[in-house]
């Protein structure tokens, strides 16, 4: 049962990076200005608002050449999270392995940007990703022992 749920949970995060991949690539290719200020009057966000603010100003500092080389490294990162999702609800040996070594390379990551800035979001992907792990390798011991 877990298996599949962890599967939906890396594919909806696949596409959730899929989808701010396509909209770094289309404000490379736009004016991003005009195109933040249509999104955020079209989602009825406030551009002034403090963590909007700070990421809209952060994106219009970007050239052409980064947003594409931002939305190159989200598709790469989309895809791994989508092959790990498909694997897990196909229940493939293959991907609970693939999902182990992909979520816990990123653990120190997680530690160094949560000493950096500690947040409750932060944390609490961390302890997800644990919990993943930690689920994956108790199976796959399971597997091996039985």
């Amino acid at each position: 049962m877990m298996l599949p749920l962890i599967g939906v949970f890396k594919l909806l995060k696949g596409l959730l990076i899929l989808a701010v991949a396509l909209g770094a690539l289309h404000l490379a290719r736009g004016d991003p200005a005009d195109v933040l200020e249509r999104w955020t009057t079209q989602l009825h966000i406030d551009p002034d608002g403090r963590h909007v603010g700070r990421a809209v100003q952060r994106i219009l500092d970007l050239d052409e050449q980064h947003l594409r080389a931002l939305s190159a490294g989200m598709f790469v990162y989309a895809s791994v999270f989508m092959v790990e999702g498909v694997g897990l609800i196909a229940r493939r040996r293959w991907a609970e392995w693939f999902t182990v070594l992909v979520t816990a390379s990123f653990v120190p990551l997680e530690i160094y940007e949560i000493a950096r800035h500690p947040g409750a979001i932060r944390i609490g992907a961390l302890v997800v990703n644990l919990a993943i792990v930690a689920y994956l390798v108790a199976r796959l011991r399971r597997r091996r022992e039985g």
